[in-house]
């Protein structure tokens, strides 16, 4: 299996792809994150990736796994990815 990209390697390639330099690559990266940071209360969508949205759990009742005990799992917002369909056809490939 074939290790992840790195950072670097992304603004490596972005760089190569649209004869930028990697510094300008990396900039770039970094405010479309930074951006998605700021306006994922409102949710962020990346056209053809996915959307980033806040999500708000209920509390509910689990358990300990070492003792069983039951517990209560308090309510909170949670961070969410939704994957694209475009995104899900082009990695997986189009069901039949």
């Amino acid at each position: 299996m074939a290790k992840q990209m790195t950072k670097s390697q992304i603004a490596e390639s972005i760089a190569k792809e649209h004869a930028m330099t990697k510094k300008a690559a990396v900039a770039v990266l970094e405010s479309i994150v930074n951006l998605a940071y700021k306006e994922a209360k409102n949710g962020f969508t990346l056209p053809g990736l996915g959307k980033l949205v806040l999500v708000n759990r209920k509390a509910r009742m689990g358990r300990n796994p070492q003792t069983g005990e039951a517990i209560k799992i308090p309510a909170k917002k949670v961070c969410k990815f939704r994957v694209a369909k475009a995104c899900k056809d082009a990695v997986l490939g189009k069901k039949k």
